[in-house]
């Protein structure tokens, strides 16, 4: 078993609902959510005309390879109805790998850690309630530490 961070996005329709779902097809599909941080809502980035977003980081314990849980995220998209239109664009849900135990993955579509999560205050919030003491493990610093120096100054309040 292995400890995997995801997190997870909505900035539309009733997004706390549809983070709670994915939540629920996360622990049918993948494993045991073992925590979940508060959520929290945060500007939109990237794209910054679209609505705000809910957002919220889960550790999930599971058996399946980073191959796997990717399939299966993606699959919990498309069940929830994401239509990928545009980068950065409006979603009803997005499911990302933050990290897949210590494990350092560069394959064709699946990167780990994620190459911008010590970019983004709206991942490093909601992680860092979670794991601050984790080293990760390609920058060598805690997710403290990464929060802390981040120059990102999007609004990320916690609800």
């Amino acid at each position: 078993m292995i400890d995997v961070f995801l997190l997870l996005g909505s900035n539309l329709g009733d997004r706390k609902a549809y983070l709670q779902k994915a939540i629920d097809l996360i622990e049918t599909e993948l494993g045991i959510v073992v925590q979940k941080s508060s959520v929290f809502e945060t500007e939109a980035w990237g794209k910054t005309d679209e609505p705000n977003y809910l957002n919220q980081v889960v550790q999930v314990n599971t058996a399946l390879s980073a191959q796997q849980v990717l399939e299966k995220i993606l699959q919990i998209e498309i069940r929830m109805g994401r239509v990928r239109e545009e980068k950065w664009g409006s979603r009803i849900i997005d499911i990302d790998i933050l990290f897949y135990g210590q494990d350092i993955i560069n394959e064709p579509g699946l990167i780990v850690p994620h190459p911008e999560l010590h970019n983004r205050k709206f991942t490093l919030e909601p992680l860092n309630e979670l794991a601050p003491n984790m080293q990760h493990p390609v920058l060598k610093k805690s997710i403290f530490q990464l929060k802390n120096e981040l120059k990102d100054n999007l609004i990320v309040k916690k609800l």
